[in-house]
């Protein structure tokens, strides 16, 4: 035997020696049971899922994106329910422009006003003449002339009644000349008929809201032809179909995005419309000016029974992959942990969290949706 053949097998121990080694490098080490070494080291040090669900974030990250966190108490709230409303005209500031008669329009003194002008209350809007037929116009244009003939023929005879007033009683020319004025009130009258047209005015200082109103239009009697309402004084009207809820409302606001709108409590109605409650809300500093009349909007309506639980901004409200309402906390300077939650609402701004929180806890209020999509 040479001794290349001597030294095959020492050669073969050795690779297999080296192969064994790098195999055990590339193979994943597992924690016997009982143990855990924790999440696996990352290359990087940026935001990342970990296996557990939380999500690493750090520092710089978090001031990127904004990230802020309050510390959450326990308080006693008032419970709230959810009403379809929507936004009514205030009735002792405004009111509706309809026209009495049948007729045409035509344009009042500045023209039709325009939607959104301002008016003040017995401001003539527009002139409705009215309407009527051939027929019926002929028959008041003959008796006034038959009226304005009659009225002259009276006047001449209080002229000689006159001249004669020596001979004739007192009586007789009072009576013909209470004849000429009789005469005379009907004709005015009849001819004031004939010509008159119907002013519509403005029941109430505001803007126009809305208008129906285009020159030579033919309107019937009664008939919409402007709404006039005061922007900074309208009324929020609710419906509930349970009459328990509707007794036991103290206050109200209304969801506006990130914003509420406060309201006051007016009253309920004691007769089901359409199967409901109406409730009638108004506004404290006339912050339904940014909303128009007829407007549907969801009321937050607060009642007088009280419920334990942690108020949180409705922003930090998330969803996992599971479709469950979650809520980001930090439970450690660069990590967040989601945490399942159930929620009451409060005020449209802010939910009560009735489970899943403790007083104490921070839970990010800002840029929680950032973090729910670190994956």
């Amino acid at each position: 035997m040479n001794r290349a053949a001597a030294m095959f097998p020492a050669r073969m121990g050795v690779l297999a020696l080296a192969g064994a080694l790098l195999l055990a490098s590339a193979t994943p080490a597992f924690a016997g049971e009982g143990h855990d070494h924790g999440p696996a080291p990352t290359a990087s040090g940026g935001p990342q899922r970990l296996p557990d669900g939380t999500v690493f974030l750090p520092k710089p990250a978090q001031r990127q994106i904004g990230v802020r966190t309050v510390e959450v108490t326990q308080q006693q709230l008032p419970r709230a329910v959810e009403l379809n409303g929507r936004i009514v005209m205030d009735p002792n500031a405004g009111g509706r422009v309809q026209s009495m008669v049948a007729g045409r329009l035509e344009a009042g003194p500045k023209g039709f006003p325009a939607l959104g002008q301002t008016v003040r209350k017995g401001e003539v809007l527009a002139y409705v003449v009215p309407a009527s037929d051939t027929l019926e116009r002929a028959n008041q244009a003959a008796q006034l002339a038959e009226l304005r003939a009659s009225r002259d023929l009276a006047q001449k005879r209080v002229a000689r009644l006159r001249e004669l007033a020596d001979t004739v009683p007192r009586k007789d020319i009072e009576a013909a000349e209470s004849e000429v004025a009789s005469l005379g009130a009907r004709a005015a009258a009849i001819g004031a008929g004939l010509s008159t047209r119907e002013a519509l005015v403005a029941p109430a200082s505001g803007v126009i809201a809305s208008s129906q109103a285009v020159a030579g239009q033919v309107v019937d009697a009664r008939e919409l032809v402007f709404d006039v309402v005061d922007p900074t004084r309208l009324r929020v009207e609710a419906v509930a179909f349970d009459a328990a809820v509707a007794n036991d409302i103290a206050g109200g606001f209304i969801a506006s995005g990130s914003d509420k709108v406060p309201l006051k409590f007016i009253g309920a109605a004691r007769a089901l419309r359409e199967q409901a409650l109406p409730i009638a809300f108004t506004a404290s500093g006339g912050s339904l000016g940014s909303f128009a009349v007829g407007q549907p909007v969801k009321v937050i309506a607060q009642t007088r029974s009280q419920l334990a639980g942690v108020p949180v901004p409705a922003a930090a409200l998330m969803k996992n992959p599971a479709n469950q309402t979650i809520v980001w906390v930090k439970a450690a300077p660069e990590r967040f942990s989601p945490r399942v939650v159930q929620t009451e609402p409060l005020d449209g701004a802010n939910v009560i969290v009735t489970s899943g929180l403790k007083a104490g806890e921070r839970v990010a209020v800002q840029g929680a949706g950032l973090v729910n999509q670190v994956r």
